[in-house]
């Protein structure tokens, strides 16, 4: 009962962790498409329509082309007056101004009272006419108007712009008007600018209302599309008429696209697709990865790119930001196969582009294109271990980008002509920053604790410092790691496990001897230091190179798939060689088999049975007395039937068949490692 209640919540914690991950990942995703229905065609006039049949769904009108319609808006506008206020209050303030300063020490520059009249004559007719500040008169010239609409009181009158006074118009009126009779320099001493404002006010109300009544005369509209009518059809060449009507077409999509109604069922429609398309991505994980769910690494580089390529595509359509085929999509299927499998690669890549094409204007060919791309990325990359290997990849992406657009291109054309050529450059930019994956590999690779073959090859390398200090410090050590990397290599490839993984593991699996190395035969010259200790003492002393191994990778930071190779190379086996002696020393005593088991675990992967079965295979081939086929065939049987009786393999996924293979394997290469030598005749004297 206990046992079902702790099951129930362990299904219960792994159901509501899985419910988290679905719907954050949906929130996401749709937080960042747009709600704009889209006009989902992309066109150029002179250019064949490269989709099928388009029928108006909806009644609309052909609107002119915005060069068209500037032009009528210019001529119209040519008759278009703004309307001025006259306020001649303003006028009667300045003349009452000019009179009071007269009184008060300006008849100390003109004393003739005719100067005073002159003046104040002057200054009506100024008035009546109008004065117009140079912030309207500039606004009027930039819109090249040549009247305008005057207004006093209840009346409106046309005025010519012309007849209107500036400062500086009406300043040289007072000052010029009549040099004969009155001294122009005894006028430019009163400074009759002081008595000059505009008294012409606009009225926006008025001007604005006259302009809409002009343009409401203006037709945006020369035609009309009605509903069920045919637009265009495949390959038929887009003309002016039919551009109009396709622009015309998109400006009224975009305008029934704005309505509250429309974006709720874009929103809803937009969360259905993506909670359809993330419920099949988790539906394959369930069915065929489920240790990923268990792996928090794995699960997590999954969803944040499954949800950071469609947020970055939908983002770029929103702002409108370059294309979208300069975004390396295969990056996706590349990173993944490195560190996970093909076919889960495949298939978020897959989900992945799905989720961004809802976004674009032209989903099915994104779809084509990225498809074909993926495929390509993922086949060219099966095993990164080089360099060079990207290159030839992001070559390999492009041309098949290029390939199947020029494909797709001369499908919908007549003449070659009309191809499209200035994508290719988008494909060549997409191939260029398909190379930053290799600087992306180490910062996910140290992020999210995974292990790729080009760090696999660095560390394998026997100039680097751990290994060179193996060899100096436990040679015999380190020649048997160099023998069991070849071996379970060799092993690896012919059963389809990771071959380049067992490597590295068999080269590292036993750095714990470093510590003891006189402890352990093959680096023993002579001397064995166990004939002075208890088989107990020495028991501990041979386990402890598993530990001291761990502690060893811990201090070299060697990654999480290397520690479990030296962990469960002997699993959870005993060291028989003092078990034995220990038990043929004490014949009556019953002899506690924890102090001489390995801390274990087992293995758990098809690399590290493979590096268990070739330790004890190739470490007991020492001691054989010869080395025929028989011997060596009866040494591979014996060892790894006893470790498959012992249930070693239990908790590792590999098969029978994939034993025999491995037992094969061994043999082949133990005969020809042990092979005998011909000796070389002498020289008869």
């Amino acid at each position: 009962m206990k046992n079902f209640q702790m099951k129930r919540q362990l299904s219960l914690k792994e159901l509501l962790y899985k419910g988290l991950i679905f719907l954050a990942t949906v929130l996401v995703i749709v937080y960042f498409l747009p709600r704009e229905g889209k006009f989902n065609y992309v066109f150029e006039i002179n250019k064949p329509w490269k989709y099928g049949l388009l029928q108006a769904s909806f009644d609309f009108p052909i609107y002119k082309d915005d060069g068209e319609m500037v032009k009528e808006q210019d001529s119209i506008m040519r008759n278009y007056a703004p309307y001025y206020r006259l306020d001649k209050n303003i006028g009667e303030q300045m003349i009452r101004k000019f009179k009071d300063d007269y009184a008060r020490n300006l008849n100390h520059i003109i004393p003739v009272a005719a100067y005073s009249h002159h003046i104040e004559r002057l200054l009506r007719v100024i008035y009546e006419a109008g004065v117009i500040a140079p912030n309207d008169l500039e606004q009027i010239q930039k819109d090249s108007l040549n009247h305008i609409q005057m207004v006093d009181k209840n009346t409106s009158n046309q005025t010519e712009v012309k007849a209107l006074y500036t400062f500086k118009r009406a300043y040289e009126m007072l000052v010029n008007a009549d040099t004969v009779h009155y001294d122009k320099a005894l006028l430019q001493r009163c400074n009759l600018n002081n008595y000059i404002t505009p008294n012409l006010i606009y009225d926006a109300e008025r001007s604005e209302s006259a302009k809409r009544d002009l343009l409401s005369e203006l037709s945006w509209a020369n035609g009309f599309v009605m509903n069920g009518q045919k637009i265009i059809d495949r390959g038929e060449i887009i003309d002016q008429h039919t551009y109009n009507i396709l622009k015309s077409l998109e400006k009224e999509w975009g305008k029934r696209s704005e309505t509250v109604a429309e974006k709720r069922l874009t929103l809803f429609g937009q969360t259905l697709f993506v909670a359809i398309l993330i419920f099949c991505f988790m539906t394959y994980l369930e069915l065929f990865r489920r240790d990923y769910y268990d792996k928090r690494g794995c699960i997590t580089l999954l969803f944040i790119i499954i949800v950071a390529f469609p947020v970055l595509s939908s983002i770029m359509v929103e702002h409108a930001i370059l294309s979208v085929y300069i975004v390396p999509f295969a990056m996706i299927p590349m990173i993944i196969r490195i560190f996970l499998d093909s076919r889960t690669a495949f298939m978020a890549h897959v989900i992945a582009i799905l989720l961004c094409s809802i976004s674009l204007r032209t989903p099915h060919e994104f779809i084509l294109l990225q498809t074909v791309a993926g495929m390509a990325g993922i086949y060219s990359l099966r095993e990164l271990s080089q360099r060079s290997q990207l290159f030839q990849c992001a070559l390999f992406v492009t041309c098949s980008y290029s390939l199947l657009y020029f494909a797709l291109d001369l499908i919908h054309v007549s003449k070659i002509a009309q191809l499209s050529t200035h994508i290719y450059l988008h494909f060549v930019v997409n191939g260029i920053l398909l190379l930053f994956t290799y600087p992306l590999l180490f910062i996910l690779e140290k992020t999210f604790g995974f292990t790729s073959n080009v760090t696999l090859v660095e560390l394998s390398n026997i100039n680097n410092k751990l290994m060179r200090q193996m060899s100096e410090v436990a040679p015999g050590t380190f020649q048997h790691s160099l023998q069991l990397a070849n071996l379970t290599a060799a092993a690896a490839n012919r059963i389809d496990a990771n071959s380049q993984l067992v490597r590295t593991g068999a080269m590292y699996h036993d750095i714990g001897k470093m510590l003891n190395p006189a402890f352990f035969t093959e680096n023993q010259s002579g001397v064995n230091p166990h004939d002075q200790l208890d088989f107990r003492q020495s028991a501990q002393i041979v386990i402890s190179h598993v530990t001291d191994g761990l502690k060893l990778a811990d201090k070299y930071n060697l990654p999480q798939v290397i520690k479990d190779f030296i962990s469960t190379h002997h699993g959870k086996g005993l060291t028989k060689y003092f078990y034995i002696s220990y038990q043929n020393a004490h014949p009556g005593e019953e002899v506690d088999k924890e102090m001489f088991r390995y801390p274990g675990p087992n293995p758990f992967t098809k690399e590290q049975a493979i590096l268990m079965m070739a330790d004890s295979v190739e470490a007991a081939s020492r001691s054989l007395p010869q080395y025929t086929e028989e011997s060596i065939s009866a040494l591979v049987e014996k060892i790894i039937d006893s470790q498959v009786q012992e249930g070693y393999f239990k908790e590792c996924p590999i098969t029978f068949k994939d034993i025999a293979t491995v037992k094969a394997v061994f043999k082949e290469k133990l005969k020809t490692m042990y092979h005998t030598r011909i000796s070389y005749p002498e020289l008869k004297k």
